[in-house]
C-alpha cells in the first residue's frame, strides 16, 4: 500500500527533479553557477522565463549522435565481450557472477565486465586525445545541455518500456510488484529484475553503464575545458578527477559484490532507477568540476593536501567497512576483524513459507562503531569533492546535501526493513550498536 507521504514525495520528485537538473544546467551556462541570481533576475522582472529558456541550447544532431553512439558502444561492451579482466588480475572478481535470491526464489547470472568497459572506453578516450584527434577532449563540454535532452529522452523511454513491459511481457511474473498506483509503480518500478535476452539486465546495465562509465570521462573532459580557456589545469580540477576517479573504479573493482547491495537486491527498477541513471547521476555527481571550469581554483597546497586526505581517508573508511562485513559473511564469521574474532548477534526470521533462518549481525571493527560507518566514510569522501571548490558559491555543495538525504533514507530504509524482518532479535541489535552514522552523534 502507498501512504500519502510516499505518494507525495513521489509526484514531488516527479515534477520537479527534472527542473532541479536544469536549474543547476542552466545557472552554470547563463549565471556563471549563482544559484541566487536566477531567481533575483526572475522576481525583479529583469528577466522572464521565457528569456532564460530561449538562451538555453537546444537539442542538435551532433548531441544525440554523439548520445546514441555512446550508448550504442556501452552496450556493446555490456552484452558482446566477455570479461577478461579476472583471467589476469589479481582478486578482481568477474565473469559471470550469481546475484541475490528474489523474492520469487529465483537466483539470477550476471556478465561482471565493468571494469573491462571502463578500461576499453578510457583507453580509446586517451588514444584519441594523444594520437587520432577524431574528437576533441572538450566534447563533452562544448555539447553539456544538448546532451543533456538527449539523456532524458533515454531516461524516460526506458523508464516507460520498463513500466510496459511489467505489466505484458514480464522477464518474471512472481517478480513484479502493483501497487494499483500509477505513480508509484512508474516510479518505483514494476519489474524486479527486467531483461532483454540472457544477459542484458536492465538494472546493472544503467546502474553502472553508461552513467558511471561516463563519469571520469565528463570530468575529463572539464579538465581539458580548463586547459583550453586558462592554458592549465588548477590543482583543485586534478583533486576533483583523481578523487572521483578513485570512486568510480572502486565501483567497477567491486562490481560483483555490487550485485548484493540495496540497489540490486531490493529496488525494482523504474523512473528512480531509469531516469536517475540517465540523467540525475552524470549531470548532478559531477557539478564541482562544472563549477571549476566556470570558476578556476588553486588551493594552497595545505589546504590541498587537507582535502587529498579527508577524501583518501573517508575512502578507506568505505571501502573496509564493505570489506569487513564482507568478509563476515563470506567466512560465516570464521574471521578476525582487526586481530579478534569478530562479535556479533544471532538472529533468526521466518520465510514466507514458515521456514525459520538465521542471520549473523556483526558488532564489532567498523560496524561496532555505527550501524551504517560505510555511509560514514561515502560522505567524508563527498564532503572532500565539494570542499575542492572553495566557498564562493553553494553550487557544488549541493552534492554533499543531496549525498547526507540519500544515505541517512538509505538507513532508515535499511532499518525499518531489518526491524520487519528480525523483530526483537533487531532492537538487540540496535542496543548494541546504537549509533547510525556518527558515533557519539548520530
Amino acid at each position: 500500500e502507498v501512504d500519502w507521504f510516499s505518494l507525495a514525495s513521489i509526484l514531488f520528485l516527479l515534477m520537479f527533479a527534472p527542473l532541479i537538473v536544469y536549474y543547476f544546467i542552466m545557472s552554470c551556462d547563463q549565471y556563471q553557477c549563482s544559484l541566487i541570481d536566477p531567481v533575483i533576475d526572475l522576481l525583479t522582472g529583469s528577466k522572464h522565463l521565457s528569456d532564460i529558456w530561449n538562451k538555453t541550447p537546444t537539442l542538435t544532431y551532433r548531441a544525440a549522435s554523439i548520445y546514441t553512439l555512446w550508448v550504442a558502444f556501452q552496450v556493446v561492451l555490456y552484452v558482446c565481450i566477455p570479461d577478461f579482466c579476472h583471467k589476469f588480475l589479481p582478486g578482481y572478481v568477474g565473469g559471470v557472477q550469481e546475484g541475490a535470491v528474489t523474492p520469487a526464489g529465483v537466483v539470477n547470472k550476471y556478465e561482471i565486465n565493468g571494469l573491462q568497459a571502463w578500461i576499453i572506453t578510457h583507453v580509446l578516450w586517451f588514444a584519441n586525445a594523444y594520437y587520432f584527434h577524431c574528437f576533441s577532449p572538450t566534447i563533452i563540454f562544448d555539447n553539456w545541455i544538448p546532451l543533456l535532452w538527449c539523456a532524458n529522452i533515454l531516461g524516460y523511454a526506458v523508464s516507460t518500456f520498463a513500466m510496459i513491459k511489467g505489466y505484458f511481457f514480464p522477464t518474471n511474473a512472481k517478480d513484479c510488484k502493483f501497487t494499483g498506483n500509477f505513480f508509484y509503480d512508474y516510479m518505483m518500478g514494476i519489474e524486479f529484475n527486467p531483461r532483454i535476452g540472457k544477459w542484458f539486465d536492465f538494472k546493472l546495465f544503467f546502474n553502472g553503464r553508461p552513467g558511471i562509465v561516463a563519469w571520469t570521462l565528463i570530468n575529463l573532459s572539464y579538465a581539458a575545458k580548463q586547459q583550453e580557456l586558462y592554458g592549465q589545469v588548477t590543482n583543485s580540477m586534478i583533486l576533483v578527477n583523481v578523487l572521483q576517479g578513485i570512486y568510480v573504479l572502486d565501483f567497477f573493482w567491486n562490481e560483483a559484490w555490487y550485485l548484493k547491495t540495496i540497489d540490486i537486491c531490493h529496488d525494482h527498477f523504474g523512473w528512480y532507477l531509469g531516469w536517475g541513471d540517465c540523467v540525475w547521476l552524470p549531470y548532478l555527481y559531477t557539478l564541482q568540476g562544472l563549477y571549476l571550469v566556470y570558476h578556476p581554483v588553486q588551493l594552497g597546497t595545505a589546504n590541498a593536501v587537507g582535502i587529498l586526505m579527508l577524501g583518501l581517508i573517508g575512502y578507506y573508511i568505505f571501502r573496509m567497512t564493505n570489506h569487513q562485513k564482507d568478509l563476515f559473511r563470506r567466512t560465516n564469521g570464521n574471521c578476525k576483524i582487526w586481530g579478534k574474532k569478530p562479535e556479533y548477534i544471532e538472529c533468526s526470521y521466518m520465510s514466507v513459507d514458515g521456514t525459520k533462518y538465521y542471520s549473523k549481525l556483526m558488532t564489532s571493527g567498523f560496524w561496532g562503531w555505527a550501524r551504517h560507518f560505510n555511509y560514514t566514510g561515502d560522505l567524508m569522501g563527498s564532503l572532500a569533492y565539494c570542499l575542492t571548490c572553495g566557498f564562493d558559491h553553494i553550487l557544488p555543495y549541493f552534492y554533499i546535501v543531496y549525498m547526507t538525504i540519500l544515505l541517512t533514507h538509505r538507513c532508515i530504509r535499511d532499518e525499518h526493513r531489518c526491524f520487519s524482518k528480525y523483530g526483537k532479535d533487531w532492537k538487540r541489535y540496535t542496543s548494541a550498536v546504537p549509533y547510525r552514522l556518527i558515533p557519539g552523534v548520530f
